[in-house]
């Protein structure tokens, strides 16, 4: 098995544990182990279970698997670890849990970390597919803080801002053709994987600054943004009118 070096020699035992069992009582339909959640990604604390998706045959995804504040297996199919849910589907809140996790087995000739690799990015056409749900969204939040921030109402300016700080990342992210991470991961994503189009730190502080309701930092991220010569994304700003345009700009 393929372990990160972050995890201890007590957590590596008792997956080797769980995975000699399940091999003993499954044979062939055994497939193989990834590690997500936050030892997965080495960010594990005392209090931290092992999150370990094991990877079985169809007839025996309904088997139970154990589960507790140590060890939590969780059984997929390979089928489903190679389906792609879209945004707004029930499954998409899932999607980041497999990026960027290490696949500790695989029992299928490099099958299962295919799949893993795959959730993790967003295709050309899933991007686009974001963009025209979740663009828009986090324009009309900007917006609305930079006028409630222009009438004075700093309270308002700054909930709508921290509001839209999941459309935002949902759109920078994708423009880079990754899933966004849940936020717990987010500054660790950001340093272990950046990416192409933000600096991480600029990018952490720009959050922050939202989080403040900062009017040229979400002015300058609206900039940013627009700075793309994707069709989706100039289509959608053309959709917004010049006096929209006079609070987004000043």
């Amino acid at each position: 098995m393929k372990f990160p070096e972050t995890l201890s020699a007590e957590r590596r035992a008792l997956i080797e544990d769980a995975a000699a069992k399940l091999q003993r009582e499954y044979g062939a339909g055994f497939l193989g182990m990834v590690l997500s959640g936050s030892a997965g990604r080495g960010l594990e604390t005392e209090r931290s279970d092992l999150d370990v998706i094991v990877v079985v045959t169809p007839e025996l995804v309904e088997r139970p698997l154990r589960r507790d504040t140590e060890l939590e297996l969780l059984p997929v199919t390979l089928k489903h670890l190679e389906t792609l849910a879209t945004f707004g589907d029930s499954q998409w809140g899932y999607r980041w849990s497999y990026a960027w996790a290490p696949t500790l087995l695989d029992n299928t000739g490099g099958l299962i970390e295919a799949a893993v690799e795959r959730q993790t990015r967003l295709s050309a056409e899933e991007a686009v597919a974001l963009l025209e749900q979740r663009l828009d969204a986090w324009i009309n939040l900007a917006y609305r803080s930079l006028k409630s921030a222009r009438d004075g109402n700093l309270l308002a300016a700054r909930m709508d801002a921290a509001e839209a700080i999941t459309p935002f990342l949902d759109v920078v992210f994708a423009l880079d053709g990754q899933v966004r991470p849940y936020s717990k991961y987010l500054s660790w994503a950001l340093h272990r994987h950046p990416l192409q189009s933000w600096p991480t730190d600029v990018l952490l502080e720009t959050i922050e600054q939202y989080l403040a309701g900062d009017p040229e930092s979400i002015r300058q991220s609206l900039r940013h943004v627009q700075t793309s010569d994707l069709p989706i994304v100039q289509e959608t700003f053309n959709g917004w009118t010049a006096t929209q345009y006079d609070a987004l700009r000043r």
